[in-house]
C-alpha cells in the first residue's frame, strides 16, 4: 500500500459506514426514468444517421491535435461557434468540453477581487467550483428568494455576478428570469444564466423563450443532455468571448473537440429545429405525469413544468429502500441523498422523455401506490 492509501481507505471506509459510497454501475434494460437524454437524442437513429453522413464528407481526422490556442482550432470549430452564436441570438459563442468546463472556466477568472458573485443556494456543482477558484466575494440567496437576493445586492461591492440556473436539476423548477433580469438593472448586475436542463426541453431554451436574450450577462448550453452528445457553449459578448480565450484555464489548457464532436453538435441543433413533435411529446408526458400526481399520488411531489420531477422520501435509507422497490419493477430510478440536496429533502428524482409511455408512466404510480 502506498502511503496515502491508508488515509484514502480510512475515508472510504467512513463513507461506506454513512452508508453512502458511491460506485459505478451499468445501464439496465429498465424503464428509464433517469437519464438526462430528454428528447431522445443520443438514441435517435436520425440522428446517428446525419452524423455518419456529414463525417462521410469531412476530413480524416480522429482528434483535434491541441488546445484550440495552439494546433486545435479549426474553420469547424469556428464555423459552429458562429451557427451557435446565432441559433441562440447572441453576439459570440465559446466552445467548452463540457458543461463543467464551461462554468469552471467563466467563473474562476471573470469576478475579480473587490468584486462580488451572489449565487442561488440550489446551483450546480461546477458553478460552485468556479467561483471558489474566483477572488470574488461570493454569498448565496435563498432558492428564487427575490426579496433575499435584494437584500444581497443592496450590500455589495464591485462588479456583481448573479448566478442561476433556468432550470434546476435537482427540483425541476424554473428561476423566475423576468424579475431577475429587472433586479439586475436596478442593481447594475450581470446575470448568468445555465441553461443545461432548459435546452431542447424548452426549445432554444428560457432566456430565448422569454426574449431576454440581450439582457442576460451570459447563458451556459450544454449539449449532453436533450441534444444527446457532448460539448457546451457560453454565450455572451465578443469582449467576454475575447476575455474568456485569454483568462479561462479550463479553455486554454484543455485538448479542443474532435471534429466527431463538432459535427455531431452541429447536427444536434439542425434536429431540435425541426423536431417540434418531439417537444411536444415531451410535454405531453410532463401534463400526464402531474395528472396522475393530482389524481393518485399520496407522497409529496415538488411542483415542476420541465422534464425533472422529484418525490420527496426523507431519510436516505427510507429513500434507498422506495428506490429498490422501483428498480424490481423494472424502472430506472435513482435516490438524490443528503448532502446533495438537504437532509430531509431526500428524494426519488424522475425524468421524463418524449419516448417515455403512458403505460410506463402508469406503472410508476401504481407501483408507487403499493409501497
Amino acid at each position: 500500500m502506498f502511503p496515502a492509501e491508508e488515509a484514502l481507505s480510512d475515508a472510504l471506509k467512513k463513507r461506506t459506514e454513512q452508508n453512502l459510497l458511491r460506485k459505478l454501475s451499468l445501464v439496465d434494460k429498465r424503464v428509464d426514468f433517469t437519464s438526462n437524454d430528454y428528447l431522445g437524442f443520443a438514441r435517435s437513429p436520425v440522428l446517428y444517421q446525419l452524423i455518419e453522413d456529414k463525417m462521410a464528407d469531412a476530413a480524416n481526422l480522429n482528434g483535434s491535435g491541441g488546445s484550440r490556442l495552439l494546433s486545435g482550432n479549426s474553420l469547424e470549430a469556428e464555423g459552429l461557434e458562429t451557427f451557435l452564436a446565432v441559433f441562440h441570438r447572441a453576439p459570440a459563442a465559446l466552445l467548452f468540453n463540457s458543461g463543467y468546463d464551461a462554468n469552471m472556466g467563466l467563473f474562476s477568472s471573470i469576478a475579480q477581487k473587490g468584486d462580488t458573485i451572489l449565487y442561488d443556494e440550489f446551483v450546480h456543482a461546477s458553478i460552485h467550483d468556479g467561483r471558489r477558484l474566483s477572488r470574488a466575494d461570493a454569498f448565496p440567496f435563498r432558492h428564487n428568494d427575490l426579496a433575499h437576493l435584494e437584500e444581497r445586492l443592496n450590500i455589495s461591492t464591485g462588479n456583481i455576478f448573479v448566478v442561476v440556473e433556468s432550470v434546476y436539476s435537482m427540483d425541476g423548477d424554473c428561476a423566475p428570469l423576468k424579475e431577475m433580469v429587472e433586479l439586475c438593472d436596478k442593481y447594475h448586475a450581470n446575470l448568468i444564466v445555465d441553461e443545461a436542463h432548459a435546452t431542447g426541453v424548452f426549445g432554444r431554451g428560457l432566456v430565448q423563450n422569454l426574449i431576454l436574450e440581450n439582457r442576460v450577462f451570459a447563458r451556459i448550453h450544454t449539449f449532453g443532455k436533450a441534444l444527446g452528445c457532448h460539448g457546451a457553449a457560453m454565450l455572451g459578448s465578443v469582449i467576454l468571448k475575447n476575455y474568456l480565450v485569454n483568462y479561462a484555464r479550463s479553455f486554454i489548457y484543455t485538448t479542443a473537440l474532435p471534429l466527431h464532436s463538432l459535427i455531431s453538435i452541429e447536427c444536434a441543433y439542425h434536429l431540435l429545429a425541426d423536431s417540434r413533435d418531439i417537444q411536444d411529446k415531451l410535454h405531453e408526458n410532463i401534463a400526464y405525469f402531474w395528472a396522475k400526481i393530482n389524481d393518485e399520488s399520496k407522497y409529496e411531489w415538488l411542483d415542476s413544468v420541465s422534464a425533472i420531477q422529484s418525490m420527496i422520501v426523507p431519510g436516505n435509507n427510507e429513500v434507498r429502500q422506495v428506490c429498490n422497490k422501483l428498480q424490481e419493477a423494472d424502472m430506472d430510478v435513482r435516490p438524490i441523498l443528503s448532502p446533495t440536496v438537504p437532509k430531509g429533502k431526500e428524494r426519488i428524482r424522475v425524468c421524463l422523455h418524449s419516448y417515455n409511455t403512458k403505460e410506463e408512466i402508469d406503472l410508476l404510480f401504481e407501483t408507487i401506490e403499493k409501497l
